[in-house]
């Protein structure tokens, strides 16, 4: 009894509760350039086509990876003297969304210069997100120990949720009890609604001000001069600017290249997986090439990019040698069967005879809840038994809850059925997400811990993603029953690929 009672007092360690409030900071910007941003412009009359360019705010999450290096080897100007490196780059990210959020309130895309701005500033926001979210999961790794990091994980999914209902329910009900609709469009309706989103943002500030910075490893920098200073930026700028360019210059032909791969016989999801794989493998080579000419040129700094780009991934198959790839395959892996059902489930909703109510009731509202459960439940449980095994208790938990779809497939319309399955799932998917974050978080090490969790969060979608846009095509052909079997059948091999890590891959402080 006094260690289920010491487990649960360890929720109350500050560090834990300041992550449920920096996790709510990092889960609000995400909808206000998603869905919360699409009914406003759909209420303002911007036509689809002109919303394509609004895409481009996704790319600051697509391609964090790439500047996370900055964010662990760049100090910044009189900030990190006064606030240490993680809480100055927190707070410089935090003021940036901030700005931005304003900036797309002062913008009224109703009008087509207003439209334009409002683009830049979505951008702006997806960008400054992405780096918040970056400096979020350092801090959350650096701060505890790592008995601790299970806890930091679902109070961080915690806070993410709740942030998410704020800026997609709350915004929405803040601006329509404020009068527009689609059919009387306000302008200052959305303009206060994201000035209240911007003031929520404090939260996230005000948290950043009283945390405490963690503890680092001291490292010699190569940063010794002004000179190495403004190299680096240029290293960085130049890196930066040559991956965006090239997705945007390849772009026309990559759409060529899937046209041509569905006329050879690809399927659709598959040419456009491949036809993306090949677009963003093309761009890194040609960020990475202009890299190394300017290294060659010795215009950039040769430490510089060894320090920031390759040594955080030499580094990590160093310490694991072959055994690193096994560890990667279950990174991969890990979240297939629950991300390939997500894919398809609210179109299962809808074809199962749900109303937009009950399911945005059952799947958002209850569903968020369990899911926030299951991360404080996850987490509770990782530190009393380890993270290993729960992540394999998450794994066969999710095997089971995705076999629950298939009742629920033979009796549409039966509301209780429905919750009782939302339940479980999200329960199960809270659970797994606190252990698979905290696991994630041990395999990094100390001195590239933003650039390696980049890598890892980048890698954990990548498959998952390239199978579930097959979910539709096999519910076409073999219905809902046969795509939950297989769905659930997914997760088999993960349970394979944690005993195998367990039994082989030995536990390696970095």
């Amino acid at each position: 009894m006094q260690g289920f009672l010491d487990s649960m007092s360890t929720y109350t360690h500050p560090r834990v509760l300041a992550m449920l409030f920096l996790g709510f900071s990092a889960g609000l910007p995400l909808l206000l350039i998603f869905s919360t941003l699409s009914i406003w412009l759909s209420e303002a009359g911007v036509e689809r086509s002109a919303v394509t360019y609004f895409s481009w705010a996704a790319l600051g999450y697509s391609f964090k990876f790439v500047w996370a290096p900055l964010v662990d080897k760049l100090p910044l100007p009189l900030l990190e003297h006064w606030l240490g490196k993680r809480r100055s780059w927190l707070l410089l990210s935090q003021l940036m969304v901030i700005s931005a959020m304003l900036w797309m309130a002062m913008s009224d895309p109703a009008s087509t210069e207003g439209l334009r701005y409002m683009a830049f500033a979505a951008v702006l926001l997806g960008f400054s997100s992405a780096t918040q979210d970056i400096v979020i999961d350092a801090y959350r790794i650096e701060a505890v120990e790592e008995k601790l990091q299970a806890l930091m994980s679902a109070s961080y999914v915690a806070g993410y949720r709740i942030g998410m209902i704020a800026a997609g329910a709350g915004a929405l009900y803040l601006a329509a009890g404020l009068g527009t609709t689609k059919e009387a469009y306000v302008y200052s309706s959305w303009q206060l609604t994201y000035i209240a989103m911007a003031g929520t943002m404090l939260v996230g500030v005000a948290t950043t001000l009283m945390i405490e910075e963690p503890r680092r490893r001291s490292e010699l920098s190569f940063l010794e001069s002004t000179s190495d200073y403004l190299r680096f930026l240029l290293l960085f700028a130049c890196f930066v600017s040559t991956l965006v360019g090239g997705y945007v210059l390849l772009a026309d032909g990559i759409t060529e290249l899937r046209i041509g791969l569905e006329g050879l016989g690809l399927g659709a999801s598959l040419a456009a997986f491949s036809a993306e794989a090949i677009w963003l493998l093309a761009t890194v080579a040609m960020a990475a090439v202009t890299s190394w000419m300017l290294v060659m040129l010795n215009i950039a700094n040769r430490r510089a990019l060894q320090e920031t780009y390759v040594n955080p991934i030499a580094e990590f198959f160093g310490r694991y040698g072959r055994m690193a790839f096994l560890v990667l395959l279950l990174i991969g892996f890990y979240r297939v069967s629950d991300i390939v059902l997500g894919v398809i489930s609210n179109v299962f909703y809808v074809d199962m005879g749900f109303s937009k109510n009950q399911i945005a009731t059952v799947t958002k509202v209850f569903g968020l809840w369990m899911t926030i459960l299951g991360g404080f439940v996850g987490g509770f449980l990782t530190i009393r038994y380890g993270v290993l095994k729960i992540l394999m208790l998450g794994a066969v938990m999710t095997v089971i809850t995705n076999l629950l779809f298939i009742p629920l497939a033979n009796n549409p319309g039966n509301l209780s059925l429905l919750y009782v399955v939302i339940g479980a799932d999200n329960l199960t998917a809270g659970l797994a997400a606190a252990a698979f974050i905290a696991y994630l978080s041990s395999l990094t090490n100390l001195s590239f811990t933003a650039m390696q969790y980049a890598m890892f969060s980048s890698m954990m979608t990548l498959f998952p993603k390239l199978l579930g846009g097959y979910s539709g095509s096999i519910v076409d052909s073999l219905g809902y029953e046969s795509f939950f079997l297989i769905s659930s059948m997914m997760g088999v091999p993960v349970l394979v690929l944690i005993w195998a890590v367990d039994r082989y891959v030995k536990e390696i402080k970095p």
